[in-house]
């Protein structure tokens, strides 16, 4: 059975709206990047031209690494196309879902998808690809606030397979289920989460660079060493361990204690744990041991389960090339 093919439109050529169609046109759907600023014809076709370019550089930057062979190139490009302002209304009323990507300005956004969605009319869904701003304080701009979410992808957009899905207090769950299943049909894990500042990637991964770069500051190790030790040790893990999964995979009381410490040692309290690591040890929902913690594990073949991510393990150092044959 073929997919359906879907019209995509881009509000914004610039880079989250070329990564979202080459993302889109890989699977075989049709995008329309549309220029959503007014200007004169040259000044047009030079933006045209420079997107295109850009999407074809990396198509064949792809097709080098070997996700694509040479000759897909073409047919891809031919899929995307660059629509001046003054055509937008057509394309963005037959669309199925439109992805706004102006910059991150509050007023900027609200502008663009306030015209949008009068243009659009009440059928095509419209998502925002912000990834600091609350859904609902964009969503009163749209005149359809029930079509409209969040859809938060990550850089590059089109080889990260995650999506953070934010809906908004007006949001049918319909059109967050149709999105969800779009974006699963194009090979993207989407991850649906509350309207909250950061979402779930942002507010992780600020956390971890912020304490990274304080220890360069404070000069435990150089940069070169933390990188390795973020590549080699933290990344290795969480490549296959989510992180909540493997607070149950060690076991919750050794975050619980080594929270405590870090907290005293260094003095500060972005090292405490929050309550629900004590409730869920009150409670003996420590994790593998109890077969019971952040994630349910009744029933689950724990022994066939540790063997699935080691497993994972071995590849990813395969990969790195650090697999060594024991001496025997």
């Amino acid at each position: 059975m073929t997919t359906p093919r879907e019209k995509i439109a881009a509000l914004g050529a610039g880079r989250m709206g070329r990564g979202i169609a080459i993302a889109f046109a890989f699977v075989g759907h049709d995008v329309a990047l549309i220029d959503f600023k007014r200007r004169d014809a040259g000044a047009f076709d030079k933006l045209a031209a420079g997107a295109l370019t850009d999407i074809r550089s990396t198509l064949e930057m792809l097709s080098r690494v070997g996700l694509l062979a040479p000759g897909d190139v073409p047919p891809l490009l031919a899929r995307v196309r660059v629509v001046p302002e003054a055509d937008a209304a057509a394309v963005l009323h037959k669309a199925t879902i439109i992805f706004e990507g102006v910059p991150e300005v509050v007023d900027l956004k609200r502008e663009a998808l306030g015209r949008a969605a009068a243009l659009a009319g009440p059928s095509p869904i419209i998502a925002s690809t912000t990834s600091t701003i609350l859904v609902d304080d964009l969503s009163s701009a749209l005149s359809h606030p029930e079509r409209f979410l969040n859809a938060h992808w990550l850089n590059p957009a089109y080889l990260v397979p995650l999506v953070e899905i934010s809906p908004g207090a007006r949001t049918d769950p319909a059109v967050t289920a149709r999105v969800t299943s779009v974006l699963e049909s194009i090979g993207k894990v989407p991850v649906v989460c509350a309207a909250t500042p950061g979402y779930i990637v942002p507010r992780i991964q600020a956390l971890a660079m912020n304490e990274a770069a304080r220890m360069v500051e404070e000069g435990v190790a150089s940069a070169a060493e933390i990188d390795k030790a973020i590549k080699y040790g933290f990344g290795f893990r969480f490549a296959v361990l989510g992180m909540l999964e493997f607070i149950d995979w060690g076991g919750g009381d050794i975050l619980h204690y080594a929270s405590r410490y870090l907290s005293g040692a260094l003095n500060s309290e972005r090292y405490a744990a929050p309550d629900i690591i004590g409730r869920n040890m009150a409670e003996g929902r420590i994790g593998l041991s109890t077969r019971q913690g952040f994630l349910d594990y009744a029933g689950l073949d724990v022994d066939a389960y540790r063997e699935a991510r080691l497993k994972a393990f071995v590849e990813l150092l395969k990969h790195f090339e650090l697999a060594r044959k024991p001496a025997v």
